[in-house]
């Protein structure tokens, strides 16, 4: 990424915070709206917080994606701002007619430039300056932008929690990414180390741990309590105690052999400096603002990014738990059923409650162990009465073939009265129930034409 585009994004930051700032200084209410998933709830608390250390108010709303009603019934609201985090871009004339200002942070991939030449909204949005949404910067990111000349490099931080929730750190921080997470290295609001990448490891026994450790990867480990333990036993470690109970020559050893399955387990971590052992590292962090996000507990995840350290880490820990329980539950299903392949792309399907909320994600960790195909795209299929919830996945490698997911979910839902977009790599869509089979038919069609441009 250039410095120029960088240049250009924050000169449009400046721009919205001082819009903000104008309206903190009148003590005016900012309406927050944000997206309900670990960066969008992360974006709503860098805002919030921001708001809140200049002694000023927030209304903020949670919500699974942006609608028409939505923005409806927000333009009989008399604000006199609006801050849109990880959403809007989609929207940006309708925000436009609403009776106040408007602030979109958002890193989607936006259908044209629009909203680039007109006052209300500001608008932000790395896409508008020729930068990735999907790798460079997340909306936690693009809204830290905003508060940052105000002062909030202490925020750093939670804006890379976003980063991680979406998946944009997995094997590098690039970009804007890089940008925050050395400022708040400078700052000492960060600090980098070498470690192993294991998941809650101050709550679980290892094995646990090991088996709930996706990101990255452990073939025959990642998913399998099983074979965690008896991989645990192989190389002489007592699977029952916490990670931190291992002495340091167990320690040695563990690391020693996970390196052989994936050498990536050990690389580059990054910590907040002073934040609770549960909160320390920002993909733990991640982990359980997602899980309150997947479980629809969106005011415990944002409590959490304000600042509460008792009650709601706790119940966080809680959700995580289940949530990851429920990853393994998913993971096992698909290990039984498999997915259903067509020409060009694959699809999983339920109306089980219990795996609706995480199809996107155990369509990733699927692909990550191949227990689905890496070479085609997977769309995870949820039935929601009347209509069903498409959550599509797959990897750079794929998308740097020409595959493009937001763009493809965003044309075929809309030939069947639906809607859809997001990222290359990762994105959604909802259409009619009665219309699945030939929306799988299309897609499969506009996959074909990306990889074969004619």
């Amino acid at each position: 990424m250039s410095q120029n585009k960088q240049h250009y994004l924050l000169n449009r930051a400046e721009e919205a915070c001082k819009l903000l700032k104008k309206h903190l200084d009148q003590d005016h209410v900012v309406r927050v709206i944000s997206h309900n998933d670990a960066d969008g709830i992360s974006a709503a608390g860098v805002v919030c917080n921001a708001i809140t250390r200049e002694n000023s108010k927030f209304h903020v709303t949670i919500v699974p994606r942006l609608k028409e009603e939505v923005l409806n019934k927000l333009s009989r609201e008399k604000y006199q701002l609006f801050f849109f985090c990880d959403m809007g871009s989609a929207w940006i004339e309708k925000i436009g007619q609403l009776k106040g200002d408007a602030i979109v942070a958002d890193h989607h991939q936006t259908i044209d430039s629009s909203g680039d030449d007109q006052e209300n909204p500001v608008h932000l949005n790395p896409h508008l300056f020729g930068m990735d949404g999907t790798r460079d910067v997340s909306a936690s990111g693009v809204s830290y932008l905003v508060v940052r000349p105000l002062g909030n490099q202490h925020l750093s931080g939670l804006a890379l929690v976003g980063a991680y929730g979406d998946m944009q750190c997995n094997d590098e921080i690039t970009g804007v990414n890089q940008t925050i997470l050395q400022e708040g290295i400078n700052h000492e609001v960060l600090d980098r180390r070498e470690d192993l990448k294991i998941s809650s490891h101050f709550s679980e026994p290892i094995y646990k741990s090991l088996a709930y450790t996706f990101n990255p990867a452990l073939p025959g480990i990642s998913g399998d309590p099983e074979g965690s333990r008896a991989f645990l036993e192989k190389i002489g470690i007592s699977y029952g105690i916490k990670f931190n109970d291992l002495s340091n020559e167990e320690k040695d050893i563990l690391k020693e052999e996970l390196v052989k399955v994936n050498p990536a387990i050990f690389s580059n971590t990054y910590r907040i400096m002073g934040e609770i052992p549960e909160l320390r590292n920002i993909e733990d962090y991640s982990r359980i603002i997602d899980a309150c996000g997947k479980s629809k507990n969106y005011g415990i995840g944002l409590s959490i990014c304000l600042g509460d350290r008792d009650d709601s880490v706790k119940e966080g820990m809680e959700l995580l738990k289940k949530y990851q329980d429920g990853l393994l539950n998913g993971l096992n299903w698909i290990k039984k059923e498999g997915s259903r392949e067509m020409a060009h792309i694959q699809y999983i399907y339920t109306e089980d409650k219990n795996i609706k909320s995480f199809m996107g994600t155990l369509s990733s960790i699927g692909i990550d162990l191949a227990i689905l195909n890496p070479e085609k795209p997977v769309l995870a299929i949820s039935r929601m009465d009347n209509l069903v919830k498409v959550s599509a996945r797959t990897t750079l490698k794929i998308t740097d073939k020409g595959i493009n997911l937001g763009i493809a979910l965003r044309e075929a839902s809309k030939s069947y009265n639906g809607a859809g977009g997001g990222h290359n790599v990762a994105a959604g869509a909802v259409v009619p129930y009665k219309s699945l089979d030939n929306f799988l038919n299309l897609m499969d069609d506009i996959v074909e034409s990306q990889t074969n441009p004619q």
